[in-house]
């Protein structure tokens, strides 16, 4: 598979982690006074990478001094312990509810296991390494931290997991918001800009937490956001805009099935594939059904199974 990185103003590199495939998941790399963090990771098969593109960057590995994951799920945070092997100066930022799962992985293993089964998880995430506890770092809410100074803040904003901050770049007015801003895949780039749809993955989806997240985001004013999935985006009003909408489209497909018993969750995935079309068509889009199947199936059942348990929690 091909790796890419991307520069960007303000010190920031976006780094492919060649997790499913190429132009999915993203790491970002700050770089300020030559020193250098980590925003989110990948998984452990990342690594090597990730050291790669520090070495083609002339950035020594003592100099990296944070390794920031927006929350632990193993796409943003699977590889932080092997990375944190490698990097002797870097400590680990890592939300309250999060902490305890990346130093001690095994319900996290467990977990993942029980969805994907021995070897899809060996052949996605490689090795969970644990994260030793006097390298963590607890960010609670409205955490600060003087980047080599830069100043960085820690929101937390849950919605997507509770587990969940965003870093927000008080200098370049920028976010990182994980998995809290959308998905935005840059193959669905149209003439009007950057199509966004929201994640709503299991197992801590809340949408009523989502819409506030998203509104609290903006108070902030940002001009640019630096997506996990996928890169950096900017007119960040109407993203948020399509956001919201979107979210409640999710949310009109959910009510439509809400007693459809067994079949739910297969029909609900059906109704977000026709809400993803419907909206890309309507932004513009000109792929392919077949083509736009091919890059969002994942998200359709991931997004699908996300609702499914919230819909399981408000049954109950």
């Amino acid at each position: 598979m091909q790796h890419l990185w991307i520069d960007h103003p303000d010190g920031v590199t976006t780094i492919d982690t060649g997790y499913l495939r190429p132009g999915f998941d993203a790491s970002h790399l700050i770089v300020e006074q030559g020193h250098a963090a980590f925003v989110d990771v990948g998984t452990s098969l990342s690594v090597p990478w990730l050291l790669k593109v520090l070495e083609e960057k002339q950035i020594a590995r003592e100099k990296v001094t944070h390794v920031m994951v927006t929350h632990v799920h193993l796409d943003h945070a699977g590889g932080a312990g092997a990375l944190l092997h490698e990097l002797p100066e870097a400590v680990l930022v890592v939300h309250p509810r999060g902490a305890r799962h990346l130093m001690d992985p095994e319900k996290l293993i467990a977990g993942t296991k029980a969805v994907y089964g021995e070897q899809r998880f060996a052949e996605l995430y490689g090795e969970i390494v644990p994260v030793p506890e006097d390298r963590v770092v607890i960010a609670e809410d409205e955490f600060f931290l003087d980047f080599h100074g830069r100043p960085l803040l820690f929101l937390d904003t849950p919605g997507h997991a509770r587990h969940h901050y965003t870093l927000l770049d008080q200098r370049s007015h920028s976010l990182f918001p994980g998995d809290n801003f959308g998905i935005s895949y840059r193959e669905l780039d149209t003439p009007n800009g950057p199509f966004i749809f929201p994640s709503t993955t299991p197992v801590q989806f809340e949408p009523a937490k989502l819409h506030a997240t998203l509104e609290r985001l903006m108070l902030y004013t940002p001009t640019s956001a630096y997506l996990t999935h996928f890169g950096r985006v900017t007119d960040l009003d109407q993203l948020a805009a399509d956001l919201h909408w979107r979210l409640d489209q999710y949310l009109e497909a959910a009510e439509a099935v809400w007693d459809a018993g067994a079949e739910r969750e297969a029909l609900l995935r059906e109704k977000l594939r026709g809400v993803l079309h419907e909206e890309y068509r309507k932004h513009g889009g000109g792929l392919p059904d077949e083509q736009l199947d091919e890059l969002l199936a994942f998200d359709y059942d991931l997004n699908a199974q996300g609702i499914e348990v919230w819909m399981q929690r408000e049954d109950a």
